[in-house]
């Protein structure tokens, strides 16, 4: 009885150095929709209203990964607005909290996807929590 007590407390301390592998974020963004929908291992985890590229501005369609993340981060190009929980996912494109929260869910940022600054919080925690290598920012129309 005491050897497998001994090999299970053994297996019980190897596996406690083991990690589980890390779920694969996805940020899929709908231009028609201005809809973010956010999946975990393909999971639905939750579902975002956002604001994207308005008229004469684009939000780049594509498939990115996180290219890097700041907490606090402000525009150099655009009068120092505030873009907190930013997620740059290709040249100065970013998934962001915006303070607009009344312009969300239309067209009405330079080409960044704006969401409300709680979710952009959560998105940004997932990201944060699973590696940006773990996750990915998807732009259809």
């Amino acid at each position: 009885m005491r050897f497998f007590a001994l090999i299970f407390a053994l297996l019980c301390g190897i596996f406690a150095f083991v990690q589980p592998a890390s779920a694969a974020v996805e940020a899929r963004i709908h231009l028609g929709s201005q809809r973010m929908v956010v999946t975990i291992d393909g999971i639905k985890a939750g579902e975002y209203v956002v604001s994207t590229g308005k008229k004469g501005y684009r939000t780049p369609v594509g498939d990115y990964k996180p290219t890097r993340m700041h907490k606090k981060y402000y525009s150099r190009k655009y009068h120092n607005s505030p873009m907190p929980n930013s997620i740059f996912f290709t040249g100065g494109y970013a998934v962001h909290g915006t303070y607009e929260v009344a312009r969300l869910g239309k067209p009405a940022s330079h080409g960044c996807v704006r969401m409300h600054p709680n979710d952009a919080a959560q998105l940004f925690g997932l990201v944060r929590d699973h590696g940006m290598d773990n996750s990915r920012i998807v732009v259809t129309y």
